[in-house]
């Protein structure tokens, strides 16, 4: 603001700042929500029986890792001659354990993918009515 009180205009080149616009909903409004039935104890069922084998799947996938990654940690640990092995430039181990982890990583991920696809595609024709 100037002295006397008049705003400064902006400079030409600058863009128009909308307005901020409150959206509301009209007075007395009234939301058309389907009505929940009866809470169906063979569909709370099947839902857990659901979530169970996806929990069961995800941990199983993420042990089996576990172990291979601890596997490849206990090889390059107990095996000296390991690090005089060289593929170009680098050691054996550092690819091992910097590179061939990453396939390793998504064999995981296809694993529990295509498992977690195969239970909901089950649970999707147990529940259909």
């Amino acid at each position: 603001m100037s002295e006397s009180g008049d705003e400064i205009p902006p400079p030409e080149s600058a863009p128009a700042i909308p307005r901020r616009v409150r959206v509301t909903a009209p007075a007395g409004a009234v939301l058309n929500l389907p009505k929940r039935g009866t809470p169906d104890p063979a569909a709370a069922f099947y839902v857990r029986s659901l979530i169970r084998s996806q929990l069961r799947i995800a941990l199983s996938v993420a042990l089996g890792f576990l172990l291979i990654l601890m596997g490849l940690a206990v090889i390059v640990g107990t095996w000296p001659q390991i690090h005089d092995i060289r593929i170009g430039t680098f050691p054996l181990s550092w690819l091992l354990l910097g590179i061939g982890v990453y396939p390793l990583i998504l064999l995981a991920a296809a694993l529990y993918n295509r498992a977690a696809t195969r239970i909901e595609d089950r649970y999707r024709s147990i529940a259909r009515p």
